[in-house]
This record gives C-alpha cells, sequence and structure tokens, in this order.
C-alpha cells in the first residue's frame, strides 16, 4: 500500500496536459569521426595476419596482389607465409654471421617480399598456408622464441657444425611446412619462379623511399630501424615531395606500402583511424575556457587533447617536428599496411584509407582511416612502383 501512495502521489504532481510545457532536453550523442571516401582502388580481400609479427608480409603481398589487379590480371590470393619462411631462414643466416648482435624475430621491412619474391619466386596461398602446428590462425609465438633460442645458440658456440642450417629449415619446415619444389595451380604447374614469372611483375619496379634529414636528400639510405635486417636502401626527398608521391600514386591508381609508428595515442585501434591533434592553446579559447584549463593537470590536459570524440585541428607537421620525433624513439617502425584510397572526415580533413591485416573485426570492416598529418608525422617509409612517380621527381631522385 506505501508504495501504491508513493506512486500516485508522484504522478499527480505532475500536470496531465500543459500544452505549453517543453519537453525535456535529449543529451547529444557523440558526434564521433565519419569518413567519406574520395578515392578507393580496387584491392583484394582482408586477411589476418592473428597472432604473428607478419603484418610486412601481409602488406607486401597485398601490394602485389592490388598490382596485379591494376594490370587487369585475375585476382591472386599469395601466400604471406611463404615470404615469412624464406625470410626467417635468411634472417638466421645473418644472425649466426654477425655473432647475434643482429635482428632475429618474426618482424620484418618493407622490401622483403620483392626480395624474396625476386630471390626465390612466389606461390599462392593455397599451396603454402604455413599453418603446420596445430591452428587455423596464425601464431608464431612458439617459432619465434624457438628460431631465436636456436640462432643464440648456434651463434654463440665456439665452433659451429655443418649441420646447423639443415636444423634451421627443420624448425621452419616443422612450422609452417616444407616448401613445395613444383605445384599444381588452375591446371598448370608451376615452381614457385615460374609461378612468380608468369604474373609479369618486376621487382626492380618498386622502390623504397623515405624522408630524414640525418641523411642528405636525393641520395639513398638504409633506414636505421631494427626490422630492417636486409638494409634495403630508401631514396631520401623532403617531406612535402614524400607526401607528393604518395598522392599522385594513389590518384593514379597505384596502392602504396606503408610502414608506420601506431604506439601513439591517436591511433585508435577499436574505432580504426589515426590523427594527430594539435596542441590546445589559449589564444583558441574563450576566457571561461581558458580559466577551466588553467586549473587542469597536466595530465587532465592531455586526456583532453586525445579525447578524440570528433574531428578537429590536427598538428602542423613540418620536416623537423618528423626528424625530432623520430631521433628520440617517440617514432618507431611498428607496423605495415597499405594504402588505398583517400577520405575526408565531416569537416574536410584529408585522410588516407588503410588496408590493414588484423581481420575484417577491427575499424571499418579492416580499413582505416589516417590523416595527413599523421602519415607525415609518423611515417617511416613506403614502398611504391616507380611508375607512379612523376618524370621530375624520378629524375631528382637519381629513378631510372
Amino acid at each position: 500500500m506505501k508504495n501504491y501512495v508513493w506512486v500516485l502521489a508522484l504522478s499527480m504532481s505532475l500536470p496531465l496536459f500543459n500544452a505549453t510545457a517543453q519537453e525535456a532536453p535529449v543529451a547529444e550523442e557523440p558526434v564521433g569521426y565519419q569518413f567519406t571516401d574520395t578515392k578507393f582502388l580496387p584491392t583484394t580481400p582482408i586477411k589476418n595476419q592473428a597472432q604473428s609479427g607478419t603484418c610486412w608480409s601481409f602488406a607486401g603481398t597485398a601490394l602485389l596482389e592490388n598490382e596485379l589487379l591494376r594490370m587487369g590480371k585475375p585476382e591472386y590470393d599469395l601466400s604471406e607465409m611463404w615470404i615469412v619462411r624464406h625470410c626467417y631462414l635468411d634472417k638466421i643466416e645473418r644472425f649466426v654471421r654477425y655473432h647475434a648482435t643482429c635482428e632475429l624475430a618474426g618482424g620484418g621491412g618493407v622490401v622483403d617480399v620483392p626480395y624474396v619474391a625476386a630471390n626465390y619466386g612466389l606461390v599462392p596461398e593455397s599451396v603454402y598456408m604455413g599453418l603446420n602446428y596445430g591452428y587455423d590462425k596464425h601464431n608464431h609465438n612458439e617459432l619465434d622464441i624457438v628460431m631465436r633460442s636456436f640462432g643464440e645458440a648456434i651463434a654463440r658456440s665456439k665452433k659451429p657444425t655443418t649441420a646447423w642450417r639443415a636444423a634451421a629449415m627443420g624448425i621452419i619446415d616443422a612450422y609452417l611446412g616444407e616448401a613445395p619444389e613444383t605445384f599444381v595451380y588452375e591446371g598448370k604447374e608451376y615452381t614457385p619462379e615460374t609461378f612468380a614469372a608468369s604474373l609479369g611483375l618486376n621487382m626492380d619496379d618498386y622502390v623504397c623511399i623515405s624522408s630524414f634529414t640525418h641523411h642528405p636528400f636525393y641520395t639513398q639510405f638504409a633506414v636505421e630501424v631494427p626490422d630492417n635486417w636486409l638494409h634495403g636502401m630508401s631514396y631520401n626527398v623532403p617531406l612535402d615531395e614524400l607526401q607528393q608521391i604518395v598522392d599522385e600514386a594513389i590518384d593514379g591508381g597505384y596502392s602504396v606500402l606503408w610502414a608506420a609508428d601506431v604506439s601513439e595515442k591517436g591511433f585508435n585501434r577499436k574505432a580504426g583511424f589515426m590523427v594527430c591533434p594539435a596542441e590546445i592553446k589559449a589564444d583558441d579559447m574563450s576566457e571561461g575556457e581558458w580559466l577551466n584549463w588553467s586549473k587542469m593537470t597536466d595530465r587532465e590536459r592531455e586526456e583532453a587533447r586525445y579525447k578524440l570524440d570528433k574531428p578537429g585541428a590536427e598538428l602542423d607537421v613540418t620536416q623537423e617536428l618528423r626528424q625530432i620525433a623520430y631521433d628520440n624513439y617517440e617514432t618507431t617502425d611498428d607496423h605495415g599496411m597499405l594504402l588505398v584510397g583517400k577520405a575526408v572526415d565531416q569537416i574536410g580533413n584529408k585522410y588516407y584509407k588503410v588496408k590493414n591485416s588484423w581481420s575484417t573485426a577491427n575499424g571499418f570492416d579492416g580499413y582505416y582511416y589516417a590523416s595527413v598529418p599523421y602519415f607525415r608525422y609518423k611515417t617511416i617509409c613506403v614502398v611504391v612502383n616507380k611508375n607512379a612517380i612523376s618524370k621530375d621527381l624520378r629524375n631528382k631522385m637519381g629513378i631510372k
């Protein structure tokens, strides 16, 4: 009975009808980031590297697959683990010869896929899936530990035997599977070399480009990151020209392999975008906003800057700012992806559309959006078909 009286009293305290009463304000939903594609190149389906540090192989093979589409050829699904296999065997060779003073891990560089294709050929995914350890998705946690431990044992022995190379191959065979000498694909027999040749791709067409001031512009240098175990050379150009090369490549129908840092606070893995919010300054605030801002701790100000609930102003990324971030280890070589288009957000900020290798469950069905400032700030290097570069820039870079 008490409950009934309370409900009745509450209801009687409200007007039964009031023509002039205003509805209670509805809280606005967060604006969020909304993207509109302005260019989207033909591309093969999103894949999943799962628990393996092989983004570089997925991005590199995706580049070649897209190149085949651009050339008007059928859709191919190339084997990423074929690339990983040969890189691991070549890495451990160098690791032993360098007495364990170089890199030996699952990571790799942007030039690794063209390197393997030129030296060992290519195979379709159906021929070499690299899942020889009882899982239906890639998981290299054990493989990476075993290879590193084995390499260290050999490199630190007083006198390596003649058997260690065969033993290293045995490890790779056990986890990824034995390499086929020949195989049949769509009714025709190939070797890895003849299959690669049949695709009509010229690995000499793919060039690596970067932009740092600790080396002269328009020269080549090996980007100093641990995963560049091949010491692959990059052409060094000013930052504006690096962006120009990427813009013109995408506009011309060429995908671009992108090595970048994804450890930034502006990288939102779940929401699928990468931005570099501008620093909040007093000149951009009202008096009341500045009063509240001045009372915040440094941590609260950082959280406000990276709230990322809607698009806003981004950093003006200069060559100097980019270099500082690389020199102080703020920018690191974290991830390989593929640039496959362009987009804008709802206030007109420009982005690159990014094909990732984290399955379709992440981002926008597997795709991400990287703002132009983020690209300028956090790019390590890119790989692109040299024919996508304007003649004037090729001449300045010394590319034939």
